[in-house]
């Protein structure tokens, strides 16, 4: 007779567990890596994504190409995670981190399958990633930081590297030095809200500019702008938040008027009480007046009789920067108006550039911020540019705080992967094999550089096995004369920290997936709700059964 079965879940409730669990886990990752495999390295292609809306994007950023894909796969969110932080905590290597994740998975899966215990992997992995990591720390070079020649041609050879795969590889030279520029100006805090990336449509690559200090956009303008000057020297600068307008200074009283005088009494004072302020401000001894509310057309005029320029709804950003740059405080009243709370900069202008007008503020005594202008033909080009910019940004950051650098290529990979073979030769048991999968698995970055580039993987991975047993450390694949060349000499490098974090992450993520060997979902708590709906008081969106 057969025992009861005992319901302890709530109909439809979907689990699966052991094994079988646990390989679809791992195949899911394969899929997502098969996403982004293509864009790896110098000659990797670019993905192409629509969303919902119909909106284009065209990226070779990783974590970009993640997050616009709807991941469902529970697992498989994971490596969107993981792609997601090494873009927050490096900016650059988001593929390399999901393909490394991917391919750990990949190389376990054998030993999964014959039913090797998933603890004993994620041990030997946490070896294995410690060992890799004090390996890296052990062979990078680290830059003297005295000599400022030397480091900026380090932090311009590091910013190419990071635009190689992108769009904008052909202009690296151009943008490379004009990221490490922008990274150079700021303060020691590196804060990257400091660098303002503002895109104009038109006109070509190269006449994008880097703006010593702060410009943007010139905002919405009433009658009497155009008579304002468009060009001060030494001006100084008035930041306020406070609203210019007539219909500010009505508040919700009432008012009970007996005669027409007394009605007037009223309008005037509200027209007073308006004059008052714009004559605090014109007798502060600004110039140029910034304000984040707007600034009405009769405050326009009175600036413009008055050779001040104003420009009103100035972006909170845009006004902080300015801040930072020409000094000052933000006011939110005009009521001391003291020089102390005045910003100064060597020159405004207002310069049209492509089809904006831009107000630019130049010489700043405080400038620990700038501007990037970018120029571009389509919109979705700019876009990927201000991005792998980002990407530029963040790595010349990196190297600034952390002075140690790399050969990157598939370079350090494939010393990393030859390290762990030979250290897994010594040691006995289960571990052996494990780590010897780990160190495989790390030959993916160079094996994808070579199919991205459409050269024999195989024979490529075999020269370089056989130039790293011989000691040449900084072998990696040269994507330009189909062979293997030093990297290190060739200055294909980018800062330790970027390789260092992929390498934990991706282990991290590997272990995690393989902890995890049942799933329980729970179904959709709509199912049981009360009949017409369920969903009350009739909102939110209809859902699509």
């Amino acid at each position: 007779m057969m025992p009861t079965p005992v319901i302890l879940l709530k109909e439809g409730t979907d689990t699966s567990q052991g094994i079988p669990q646990l390989i679809s886990n791992i195949n899911a990752c394969q899929v997502i890596a098969e996403a982004v495999r293509t864009t790896l390295g110098p000659r990797g292609m670019d993905k192409l994504m629509v969303d919902g809306r119909g909106k284009a994007t065209i990226s070779n950023d990783g974590a970009t190409i993640l997050k616009l894909l709807d991941v469902v796969h529970p697992a498989a969110k994971t490596l969107v995670d993981i792609a997601r932080s090494q873009d927050a905590e490096v900016g650059d290597g988001t593929t390399s981190v999901t393909l490394l994740a991917a391919e750990f998975l990949k190389q376990l899966k054998s030993y999964v399958e014959e039913g090797l215990h998933p603890q004993t992997i994620i041990r030997a992995f946490r070896t294995a990633t410690n060992l890799a990591v004090n390996k890296i720390k052990e062979v990078a070079v680290s830059v003297k930081k005295d000599d400022k020649q030397e480091q900026r041609q380090l932090l311009e050879k590091c910013a190419a590297t990071a635009m190689n795969s992108k769009l904008i590889a052909g202009q690296k030279d151009f943008f490379s030095k004009m990221v490490v520029d922008a990274v150079i100006s700021l303060d020691e805090l590196l804060s990257l809200k400091m660098i303002g990336i503002k895109k104009v449509q038109g006109g070509a690559l190269e006449e994008s500019q880097l703006v010593s200090g702060v410009a943007f956009k010139k905002t919405f303008s009433y009658a009497g702008f155009e008579m304002q000057p468009k060009r001060y020297e030494n001006p100084k600068i008035a930041l306020l938040n406070v609203e210019l307008e007539l219909k500010a200074e009505k508040d919700n009283a009432e008012v009970r008027v007996k005669s027409v005088e007394d009605y007037q009494a009223i309008v005037d004072a509200e027209w007073n009480i308006l004059y008052d302020k714009l004559e605090k401000i014109y007798k502060s001894g600004a110039k140029v007046v910034l304000s984040k509310l707007p600034i009405g057309d009769v405050a326009t005029q009175y600036f413009a009789d008055r050779d001040l320029f104003c420009a009103g709804r100035v972006q909170e950003e845009d006004l902080r920067r300015t801040m930072m740059a020409c000094g000052g405080s933000i006011q939110t009243s005009v009521g001391a108006m003291t020089d102390d709370v005045l910003g100064q900069c060597e020159l405004f202008e207002e310069v049209q550039v492509g089809g904006e007008r831009y107000n630019f503020f130049k010489g700043c005594p405080k400038a620990k911020t700038c501007t990037i202008i970018l120029r571009g033909g389509a919109e979705q080009f700019t876009e990927e540019t201000e991005r792998s910019l980002h990407d530029a940004i963040m790595i010349v950051r990196r190297a600034i705080k952390n002075d140690s650098i790399v050969a990157g290529g598939g370079a350090i990979e494939m010393e990393l992967s030859k390290y762990l073979r030979d250290y897994s030769r010594t040691i006995p048991g289960k571990q052996q094999l494990l780590i010897g999968a780990y160190a495989k698995a790390l030959e993916i970055i160079p094996r994808q550089l070579c199919d991205n580039a459409g050269f024999d993987a195989t024979n490529i991975l075999n020269k370089l096995r056989a130039k790293h047993a011989q000691g040449g450390m900084w072998y990696g694949v040269d994507i330009n004369n189909e062979d293997i060349a030093d990297n290190f000499a060739a200055c294909v490098w980018e800062p330790s920290i970027v390789r260092i974090n992929a390498l934990t992450a991706a282990s991290e993520a590997a272990c995690l997936i393989l902890s995890v060997d049942e799933t329980i979902k729970n179904p959709r708590s709509s199912m049981d709700g009360p009949p017409g709906g369920g969903r009350g008081r009739g909102r939110g969106r209809p859902h699509a059964h």
